[in-house]
């Protein structure tokens, strides 16, 4: 049972991981913290993803599953990117 939460959450943290990768390597998006800022913050958004997933499971079901239908990829990464879009904008206001 143990190893079933753990590869949920090296699911969040790779995601989380890849969305700091692509915002700060891919899209050159400044960030406040740089790379580390990016990280955390990846990561946060990750596994708040993780935490609406599990509260609106029903209504984001469709989108995807993954790994078995244990972890919806989609809500992870998308309010990963979010947030780190809005650290973004708080960090470097235009």
């Amino acid at each position: 049972m143990w190893f079933f939460y753990f590869n949920v959450g090296l699911t969040y943290l790779t995601i989380g991981v890849a969305a700091a990768v692509f915002f700060y390597f891919v899209l050159k998006k400044p960030v406040l913290g740089r790379f580390w800022g990016a990280l955390v913050v990846g990561l946060i958004g990750a596994f708040l993803g993780g935490l609406v997933d599990q509260l609106f499971g029903g209504v984001i079901k469709y989108l995807a599953e993954f790994n078995n239908g244990t972890v919806n990829v989609f809500a992870a990464a998308g309010v990963s990117m979010f947030m780190l879009w809005l650290l973004s904008k708080a960090s470097y206001p235009r």
